[in-house]
Order: structure tokens, then C-alpha cells, then sequence
């Protein structure tokens, strides 16, 4: 597998494990320091993150890629910028549909790819 195949497929994993609740799949791929800008500003870091998947105070219901774009690779540091349209309840909110654009970081250590940070917005 390539650099840019890993890559993308970290993006997609990251999305199903999203959805599917899999906190020992997102715990693999998202390095301990990695932290998720929402798009209300609002930077919370992984591990609040995933504690609130698992609370069900973020509830990912499904997320349909749209487009993958803009990956780059610079030795062991990458981007990605990938849309996907999730629909979600956050925060005690009712299910909505988000047209979400996550700007994705990665670092490469002992060989292996890793989530560092994210962007969320919408598009």
C-alpha cells in the first residue's frame, strides 16, 4: 500500500468507526495528542472525544463520502481534505445531516501513519 492509499484509508476508517462506535479503532489511528477543531471553534482533544462517542453525547449515525481532495505528503507529515455527508446527533441535539468537510493531519512514526489533527467545516 502506498502513502496516499494509507492515508485515504485512514480517513475511510476513521469515518465507519465513527459511525459503528469503534473506540479501539479510533484509539489505533488517532495519536494520543490529536485533537478535532469542531466547527463551532470549539478544539477538544481525542481522548474527551472519544469518551463522548462512547456516551452517546456524539452520536454518528452514517457518513457517505462525497469526494476525497487535496492530499499532500511531505516526508513523514501528510493532509487530506475529505467530504463526507454525516448525519449525526451532537451534543443532545436531534439527528441532523451535515455536509462536512474535515481538513485531516497525519504523521508517519515507526512506519506507521497516524491521525494528529482535524478541521471540521462545512461545504
Amino acid at each position: 500500500m502506498t502513502d496516499e492509499e494509507a492515508i485515504v484509508q485512514l480517513y475511510r476508517d476513521e469515518n465507519k468507526a465513527m459511525v459503528n462506535k469503534n473506540l479501539n479503532k479510533l484509539n489505533e489511528i488517532l495519536a494520543d495528542d490529536m485533537h478535532l477543531t469542531h466547527m463551532t471553534g470549539y478544539v477538544q482533544p481525542k481522548f474527551e472525544w472519544i469518551d463522548q462517542i462512547q456516551n452517546d453525547e456524539m452520536q454518528y449515525l452514517s457518513s457517505k463520502e462525497d469526494a476525497i481532495k487535496a492530499i499532500q505528503i511531505n516526508g513523514n507529515q501528510a493532509s487530506l481534505i475529505g467530504q463526507n455527508r454525516v448525519q449525526a446527533k451532537i451534543w443532545g441535539g436531534g439527528a441532523n445531516t451535515w455536509s462536512l468537510q474535515m481538513q485531516v493531519f497525519y504523521k508517519k512514526q515507526a512506519g506507521k501513519w497516524l491521525i494528529t489533527d482535524q478541521v471540521a467545516s462545512t461545504y
